[in-house]
């Protein structure tokens, strides 16, 4: 039992002190976003990397997001003889909850573990210690970099998720009925209002921060050894799922605050 509390307590204190770790490396990440010259080049190269690698699995995970959840919605509806509400249900369930949560979770797999990797390499390879022997500060260069191209990338993604995904709505609603594609989308956007638009946009920033955020942060740490390297990449993925759906029930809550005052 007393090794059982002592595990228990050494637990919870690598817990507090890894929190710890992350609040200081997150006010020095932030802190390099107003240091000039900020690098440019490195933070479009960057977004170039994380849209190229990620787009292909994006456009096809949405496509089948709205072509299975219609196809899955569509019975009930029928039944209720309600199938012209179909178009605002999808577009809605997608742009406020299923598009931004299931596009961050595939960002977090896709960048999350590959940031995570890539810096660790970094680490055990010493090239961050050559960086800062050389004068070049690897949490401006390197770190600050990725985190503002995630942040700035991952909300393009589920904007574009989202248009995907109603697209394979509507072929999915086209299998049952003769609808146009400009009345289908016309009912998509007349069912969305500023409520559902907005917070869900802002959150995807969030998103996106926290997932080059914990991605940096699990291989900019990275212990000296080539296993540690893929432990910080599952470690980065595993953070940032977590933190995802934090970020999400907080949106959630603190957007049904405002709205509904």
């Amino acid at each position: 039992m007393r090794k059982i509390k002592l595990k228990l307590n050494s637990s919870i204190e690598n817990i507090l002190v890894e929190v710890g770790d992350i609040i200081l490396f997150t006010i020095q990440v932030v802190k390099q976003f107003f240091v000039a010259p900020f690098e440019h080049r490195e933070l479009l190269k960057q977004g170039y990397y994380i849209g190229n690698k990620t787009l292909p699995l994006v456009t096809i995970t949405g496509f089948i997001m709205g072509l299975v959840l219609t196809i899955q919605s569509r019975p009930v509806l029928v039944e209720f003889g309600a199938q012209s509400l179909l178009p605002g249900m999808i577009s809605i369930s997608v742009v406020r909850e299923i598009g931004p949560v299931i596009t961050a979770l595939l960002c977090a797999g896709k960048i999350g573990s590959g940031i995570g990797a890539e810096l660790g390499a970094m680490k055990v390879t010493e090239q961050l210690d050559a960086m800062e022997v050389s004068g070049t500060k690897p949490l401006n260069f390197v770190v600050a970099t990725r985190v503002m191209a995630t942040t700035l990338l991952v909300p393009l993604l589920v904007i574009f998720a989202d248009a995907v995904a109603l697209i394979g709505s509507f072929v999915a609603v086209r299998m049952f009925e003769d609808v146009s594609f400009v009345l289908f989308i016309s009912r998509a956007f007349d069912s969305l209002s500023f409520s559902d638009v907005i917070p869900a946009t802002i959150k995807t920033f969030f998103f996106g921060f926290f997932i080059g955020l914990i991605g940096t942060y699990k291989g900019y740490h990275t212990n000296r050894g080539t296993e540690s390297v893929g432990h910080a990449a599952n470690s980065a993925v595993v953070t940032a799922s977590l933190a995802i759906f934090v970020i999400d029930l907080l949106a959630v809550q603190l957007s049904n605050l405002i709205f509904e005052m």
